[in-house]
């Protein structure tokens, strides 16, 4: 067997890390989906652990291909298999059913950790995309790109969950009177300002309506207090006879 050059020693060294963090996660999938109550994230979970299961064969094809052999991909698998690779899965994924944790808070915790797992497969494939590019390993390059991809969805995807289920966390354990007291406080706020509002300008349309009735009265008493013409020369043309 020819000897394993510098170039395709590194990218079996990346490949294996990354094939060992994909057999790590298969069995953390596992238990969460267990977990998991919510269809359609349960059926996400289910999906990513085959798309996980179909990544894990990939690699191990271009590390043979590349000349790393079986030996380094039979002993992540062995570790996988036991009690040790389980017990590290599961810190990784948590598994642990603490008593006074609910179950949205539980999913949340499981998401929150996806997520986190993500990020570091998401940061291993554009690595390994990079540095076969920069090699010229076209198939190597193609393998990583078509594996970030679905990492990349499954991050975009547990982002959005983290959100909903952070809500649903609310719902289950946070009072009504604690969720919208808040709003509700401003919204009485905002009525009352708008009532006293109303109050202000409804005292000064009825003090200019008194105002103008006075002004109406006045000028009325006025027009009745003046002697008519008419009246006025009467009276002097009696008093000159």
């Amino acid at each position: 067997m020819a000897e394993v050059n510098e170039r395709d020693a590194k990218l079996v060294q990346y490949l294996n890390e990354a094939h060992a963090k994909e057999k790590e996660l298969e069995t953390a999938l596992q238990a969460h989906i267990a977990m998991t109550t919510r269809a359609p994230y349960k059926k996400r979970l289910q999906q990513h652990l085959r798309e996980t299961k179909g990544h894990a064969r990939e690699l191990e094809r271009r590390i043979k291909k590349l000349g790393g052999g079986s030996s380094a991909v039979q002993t992540v698998q062995e570790l996988a298999g036991t009690a040790v690779g389980k017990a590290v899965a599961a810190a990784k994924g948590p598994v642990d059913t603490v008593r006074g944790v609910g179950e949205q808070e539980q999913m949340l915790k499981n998401a929150r950790q996806e997520y986190s797992e993500e990020a570091k497969e998401i940061a291993i494939y554009r690595s390994i995309h990079a540095f076969a590019e920069k090699v010229g390993d076209k198939e190597t390059a193609k393998v990583a790109r078509q594996i970030l991809r679905d990492e990349e969805r499954m991050s975009t995807f547990l982002e959005k969950q983290i959100t909903s289920l952070t809500k649903a966390v609310v719902q289950a354990e946070v009072p009504a009177s604690q969720r919208t007291g808040g709003t509700r406080r401003r919204r009485s706020t905002r009525k009352a300002s708008r009532a006293s509002g109303s109050t202000r300008k409804t005292a000064r349309s009825s003090g200019s309506t008194r105002s103008r009735s006075r002004t109406t009265r006045s000028a009325s008493a006025s027009r009745r207090s003046r002697p008519k013409s008419g009246s006025s020369g009467r009276s002097r043309s009696r008093s000159r006879s």
